[in-house]
């Protein structure tokens, strides 16, 4: 590097990682060069730097264990939901809902002045069903009768369901599997809803969610918070709370992304200042390394300069080359990742 640099002179800047040895290869090459720290190298220290505190507190990542009473599961012969009256209307389905409309529609028509023959033509309807819809004060009179309380193709296996509910399986789908397994002749949307029933009257506790692991958490504070799902918010939200360290952590990487984001490396002084007066070791072994390149990486966070992409576009060959091609032609691989860039 220091013959390449002696044999092409006039290199104004020199963009490159936090090496010693590419430093010194630089001052000796292009004394007058300036040396900008590549921010991707930066922040890829950063996140190490990161992931060694998430690691030393990594048993407060899992979700504290629920210390609630836990009460005694219902009886088998208790999880039969309660039955519909069958004096009781019937608030919901397709049914429910078109015969509202009718009424509704029957009784607006009747208060303009038309008679059952008009308004049957008009609704489509047959005479009958509007006499019926216009006599009945309200929908909930003909919501009312024998087939609100009728069997249900779906109740010689519904001991086996209730069984199967309180071993713990509430999926419908396979729920469905199972009994048409044994005989059941009917469709699965019955037993989605008889599921459902079951869902509202006996719910059952969520399982416990597995523990993230330490590199989920370093990825979920060094990444901008507008690209977290939110569940993966949530849970973070939920370790900082648990954990002060990772807290204050999170909090001095946030505030570096805002300095490195805003090119502002004339303030690295004082977030340096205020990371070492935390109790952040892993972060202070960060700050220790910027100490040694300082001018370099106040200028990688102040100006537009950055080999980034370049380095980048190096790794995507090597892994293209390594994976797929063996040792195919070079040329040809980079051709390829320059075209898809």
């Amino acid at each position: 590097m220091v013959a390449r640099l002696t044999d092409h002179p006039g290199v104004e800047v020199i963009c490159r990682d936090r090496s010693t040895a590419y430093a010194e290869a630089g001052r000796l090459g292009a004394p007058d060069a300036i040396h900008v720290a590549d921010r991707w190298h930066i922040w890829k220290n950063l996140a190490e730097a990161v992931e060694r505190t998430v690691i030393q507190h990594r048993a407060l990542l899992r979700e504290p264990e629920n210390t609630a009473p836990v009460h005694a599961a219902e009886p088998l012969e208790r999880l039969e939901p309660a039955p519909r009256s069958p004096d009781e209307p019937r608030q919901s389905g397709r049914l429910s809902s078109r015969v509202r409309e009718q009424h509704a529609a029957v009784h607006a028509l009747l208060d303009e002045g038309l008679g059952l023959r008009p308004i049957a033509r008009r609704l489509g309807l047959a005479r009958n069903t509007v006499r019926r819809l216009a006599h009945a004060a309200t929908a909930d009179e003909l919501l009312v009768g024998r087939w609100t309380g009728r069997n249900s193709i779906l109740d010689p296996y519904k001991p086996y369901l209730h069984q199967r509910w309180a071993e713990g399986c509430t999926v419908a789908r396979r729920l469905f599997e199972e009994v048409r397994e044994r005989g059941y002749p009917g469709g699965e949307s019955v037993v989605k809803k008889y599921v459902q029933r079951l869902r509202e009257a006996f719910p059952h506790d969520d399982p416990p969610r597995k523990a993230p692991s330490v590199r989920d958490v370093t990825s979920w504070i060094t990444r901008r918070p507008d690209r977290l799902d939110d569940d993966q918010a949530q849970q973070l939200k939920q370790i900082l709370a648990r954990c002060p360290a990772l807290d204050r952590t999170a909090g001095h990487v946030r505030a570096f992304a805002e300095l490195m984001n805003d090119r502002r490396g004339q303030d690295l002084g004082h977030w340096m200042e205020r990371v070492q007066a935390d109790d952040v070791p892993a972060l202070h072994g960060f700050v220790a390394g910027l100490g040694q390149d300082l001018d370099a990486v106040v200028a990688g966070l102040s100006l537009r300069y950055s080999s980034g992409a370049v380095g980048g576009h190096n790794i995507k060959i090597k892994m293209i080359k390594r994976q797929m091609f063996g040792r195919a032609n070079f040329d040809l691989l980079r051709k390829r990742v320059l075209l898809a860039a």
